[in-house]
């Protein structure tokens, strides 16, 4: 469906309940739901996870770092217990370092195909993705919704979606119980939350 379209859905959803989500809605206007699959997966789960919780520009320095100290090394075989103080000398705390590595193992061992996975229902995806370590169910929707382009995804976990929902709707009202009367398009739900008030999610750029 056209974002047009979605944009349409959202507005008739939100009007005869909430007056101000509607009005943010409307005022924002059509928006195209934006993909990140410009990297192979299990590279870019390991670029989420080294922007997690930083600025954009933090992340995307931190990132150019690792990139620059894996040399003519690929980067998934650069992501081993061997360099752990290399990477973690590029600014990668323990706890994301730990993680990228056990990324990179488990797409040696398992494997995270691209393919394999889009092809996978999304809670057959999200409890693959959650059996790594490091990686938990907020991680799993934002690889949802931007990676795979899920669109019905809602992202409870998320502070800035959750409570812009509430404080558009009723703040006694359970979000997810919200975000479900805008079903199939919560994904594209979440992304009006962020826009509205300018948070695109950690080290994600807007």
């Amino acid at each position: 469906m056209s974002h047009r379209a979605v944009h349409d859905h959202l507005l008739a959803a939100s009007e005869p309940l909430f007056p101000d989500l509607h009005a943010a809605i409307r005022k924002l206007g059509p928006m195209e739901l934006p993909r990140r699959d410009d990297l192979p997966f299990p590279a870019y789960l390991c670029r989420a996870i080294a922007g997690q919780q930083i600025s954009v520009k933090a992340a995307q320095s931190i990132w150019a770092r690792v990139e620059d100290s894996s040399g003519d090394v690929d980067l998934l075989d650069h992501f081993c217990a061997g360099n752990t103080d290399t990477l973690r000398a590029c600014g990668l705390s323990g706890a994301k370092t730990r993680t990228i590595i056990t990324i990179a193992e488990t797409h040696r061992t398992v494997g995270l195909d691209t393919g394999l996975l889009k092809s996978l229902p999304i809670e057959q995806r999200t409890a693959r993705l959650t059996e790594i370590w490091g990686v938990g169910q907020w991680t799993a929707d934002m690889m949802n919704i931007f990676y795979f382009g899920e669109g019905d995804v809602w992202p409870d976990g998320d502070v800035a979606a959750r409570k812009t929902l509430e404080r558009l709707t009723s703040k006694r009202r359970k979000t997810v119980r919200t975000a479900g009367l805008f079903k199939p398009y919560r994904s594209w739900l979440a992304y009006y939350m962020w826009a509205h008030v300018d948070a695109p999610p950690d080290g994600e750029p807007g």
